[in-house]
């Protein structure tokens, strides 16, 4: 398969090489509008320019400018204006078949006239851009999520080559920050909470095997991991704030992709009114590739095919008196068989004595407003309605029966209605402030029942209703000096399903010491709601009915405390340092005495069945973060980011353990280098590589004698956390050509991943074998060949 794969690849590399002949200088188009960042009001008089070279323009009564005839090619462009603080964004690629759109926010100064100096342009890449967000922040663009090696066009995956952030789960992409479970993580798009964003996923998590999002789709969105600004609520962890583009609104534009992981691709994108008044769309379909991909004998890490498609849309109307109103959705469905009797024994996700049947659908649609109120404020109004669903059935096979057992029934229907609003007003070039809230009702239908290693059927899940849970807030930034500025607010909370509240100060002080060096200290409360399946699981008692003791938990707390140091130390090279400390507290554990705690649970398809629960676990995440990075200059970059780190917890026998999220240190390393071929240079080779390595999982050992007594896995509970799996290492290089046609609006990029290249065998799971009766090591997907090729026009 392996001779296979590197014949075709080899074969595609030739090909694709011939077309880079023709020495033609090729351009294209650069666009956008420049906005004020407080305001978001648009500028008019700024000055645009491509750095290096003698082309420039400034934006119109309306903000916007277009920069014509820019080469292709990654490209420096820097905004200037009277009264703002210069930016240069480095790193813009422009190819051929798609034209650029680049919105810029600008931050006003606040020196008189006469203080006005002259600056240089600062390089704004990776800072947030929430004009409220303080330390460990930073925007991330879909660029990134496409160039980087082992990335199969994920944003979860991209973010864990950020500081802070570990992900050794090659099957899903679940992603611990500090130390943090995953399900600590919130999902936001335009604005508004949305549920977990990938396929074939389960109640309560926040990851999946294959993610949902198109990247295509995507703009340049938020990543948070700490201290979060008073808007984001219900997250104990981190943020991804995610925005859609809006279509190209003067010209259509098509793009086909292929990709093993993503699959099968077109999108298409445009005008809606022939008048170009600035509405536009935006539509993208994906369908799943991996059914093909096993037919040639690739590995996704199961035998099962698993099939998956989704949708993706973002439609914009053009201003009016009434403000400007938009329309946005995605959606997908998944669907997997696992027959065991054809599935090889170390296949990740079954087990060869059941049948395994599951499929999963996600829908969110939204509706869009705003408005300008005044000459420096406007009202940003989101109604959006989300839909997830999911159900499973398992098979078992025992020796004693003629034919398979029906063991395990589940279903879910999970419906939001959410409403997001609040107003943002530039009190003056010092102040500006935001309040709003966030009301979300969430409506659950779901059930589990379940007879395996039961006289008969035992319901463990039955509820049916909804409940409202309110966010309120209000937040503030106060520039006292050029150098000395101030975020603050307020956040709140309050679930109607029990009546849990909680009030939460946030806070973040910013110091300039000069035009390179920034320090920033950060502080804030963070409260989160149980996964669904901890407040809804119930024991069946002796008299035949059911306690549902989790029903009264309040939420997870954890106080955050930041200290931050940003250096640009020299051109294109930056230099970020963050040492971190979170207390958490109020999670649940068990009402006996035992080294149980819920801040364990959530990478995984299910939760713990645990009974009774109290608020009255703490934990601890402490550690030290380093990003050393080299924008793309002089045909190179380079990405390093280190983390040391220690997480603990206490269960309600009060001894202190190590979390099963504490890989203790990670280390990412990425590099990238790109060739011009041809004479005219529009054509690019590109080679990227990244080493990626995390310490070992502690996990609590299986219990032998206990599970061949029971006829499935048990663990040891006298040894939670007791043991640990060994480090975890992978190396990834990718190989691609980017090609921009001579004769057409038409640009090629094709690359193969190669995943593990050194096919290490890291371990996945170790974990109860009910045929053998002991306890076996599964291990993770081995070296994996991806291929993407992408068309644009």
């Amino acid at each position: 398969m392996l001779l296979k794969v590197s014949y075709m690849a080899t074969l595609a590399i030739g090909m694709l090489t011939t077309i880079c002949l023709q020495a033609q200088q090729t351009t294209q188009t650069v666009k956008g509008t420049v906005l004020d960042k407080a305001s978001e009001k648009p500028l008019s008089g700024v000055s645009v320019m491509v750095t290096g070279l003698s082309m420039g323009v400034t934006t119109d009564s309306t903000g916007n400018y277009t920069l014509v005839n820019v080469p292709v090619g990654r490209q420096r462009i820097s905004f200037t204006s009277i009264g703002y603080k210069p930016v240069s964004i480095p790193e813009v690629l422009v190819t051929i078949g798609k034209q650029v759109i680049l919105d810029v926010s600008l931050e006003e100064s606040i020196r008189t006239l006469n203080e006005v100096s002259v600056t240089a342009p600062k390089a704004r890449k990776g800072m947030a851009l929430n004009e409220f967000a303080g330390s460990s922040s930073r925007s991330f663009s879909m660029d990134e999520v496409t160039r980087y090696a082992g990335g199969r066009n994920d944003p979860a995956r991209l973010a864990s080559n950020f500081a802070g952030v570990s992900s050794t789960n090659d099957s899903r992409n679940d992603i611990v920050v500090r130390g943090n479970s995953p399900t600590a993580v919130l999902w936001r798009m335009e604005g508004v909470p949305i549920p977990n964003p990938n396929h074939f996923t389960t109640l309560g998590t926040t990851g999946g095997p294959v993610s949902a999002l198109n990247t295509n789709a995507l703009k340049n969105s938020d990543f948070y991991t700490g201290a979060f600004p008073a808007e984001y609520g219900n997250a104990s962890g981190a943020v991804f704030d995610l925005s859609l583009r809006s279509g190209n609104k003067d010209k259509v534009e098509k793009t086909l992709q292929l990709n093993m992981f993503s699959g099968l691709e077109a999108m298409i994108e445009g005008p809606l009114s022939k008048k170009k008044n600035g509405s536009s769309f935006l539509v993208g379909y994906r369908y799943s590739f991996a059914q093909l991909g096993q037919q040639v004998g690739l590995k996704f890490g199961t035998e099962a095919v698993p099939k998956y498609q989704d949708l993706i849309f973002n439609i914009n109307f053009a201003n009016s008196k009434l403000g400007k109103f938009g329309i946005f959705g995605m959606g997908g469905t998944s669907n997997i068989d696992f027959i065991g009797a054809d599935l090889d024994s170390a296949d990740l996700f079954a087990n060869k004595d059941e049948d395994t049947y599951f499929k999963s659908r996600i829908g969110v649609v939204g509706l869009k407003h705003t408005i300008d109120v005044g000459r420096n404020s406007y009202i940003r109004s989101v109604l959006s309605y989300s839909y997830t669903g999911n159900e499973g059935q398992i098979y078992k096979y025992y020796d004693s029966l003629a034919e398979r057992q029906y063991v395990m029934n589940q279903e879910t229907k999970n419906t939001g209605l959410r409403f997001s609003t609040y107003i943002n007003s530039k009190l003056s070039t010092r102040f500006t402030m935001r309040g709003g809230f966030l009301a979300e009702q969430n409506g659950l239908n779901t059930f589990l029942e379940t007879r395996e290693n039961r006289p008969g059927w035992e319901v463990l899940r039955d509820y049916d209703g909804a409940s409202w849970l309110l966010q309120p807030y209000v937040q503030g930034k106060y520039r006292f000096t050029e150098k000395l500025s101030l975020n603050a607010g307020v956040h709140g909370m309050f679930y109607t399903f029990n009546d849990a509240s909680s009030i939460e100060p946030r806070a973040s002080l910013s110091y300039a010491i000069d035009n390179t060096k920034t320090v920033t200290v950060s502080y804030g409360l963070h409260s989160q709601l149980q996964p669904a399946p901890v407040y809804l699981y119930q024991e069946k008692l002796p008299n035949g009915t059911y306690d549902q003791g989790n029903r009264d938990l309040g939420f997870t707390k954890a106080h955050h405390y930041i200290l931050g140091y940003d250096w640009s130390f020299a051109k294109d090279w930056r230099l970020k340092a963050e040492a971190y400390y979170q207390h958490i507290f109020d999670a649940p554990v068990e009402g006996m005495a035992s080294g149980f705690s819920i801040l364990n649970s959530g990478a995984d398809f299910t939760f713990p069945e645990k009974i009774n629960l109290v608020n009255n676990g703490t934990g601890s995440n402490r550690g030290v973060e380093l990003t050393i990075e080299k924008f793309f200059s002089k045909g190179y970059y380079l990405l390093t980011t280190a983390s040391v780190f220690d997480s603990k917890y206490k269960g309600s026998d009060g001894l202190e353990r190590n979390s099963t999220f504490n890989n203790r240190s990670v280390l990412n390393v990425l590099a990238g280098k790109e060739w011009k071929m041809g004479s005219s240079g529009r054509n690019v080779f590109t080679v990227d590589i990244k080493m990626a390595y995390s310490g070992g999982r502690y996990y609590t050992p299986v219990d032998l004698v206990a599970s061949a007594r029971a006829g499935t896995e048990k663990l040891d509970e006298t040894r939670y956390n007791a043991e640990r799996f060994p480090d975890y290492l992978r190396l990834d290089t990718r190989f691609g050509f980017r090609l921009n046609s001579s004769k057409r609006r038409l640009s090629q990029t094709i690359y193969l991943d190669l995943q593990n290249v050194t096919n290490r065998d890291n371990v996945f799971v170790r974990r109860y074998n009910q045929v053998r009766k002991e306890v076996g090591t599964v291990n993770q997907i081995g070296f994996f060949p991806d291929i993407m090729y992408k068309i644009q026009w």
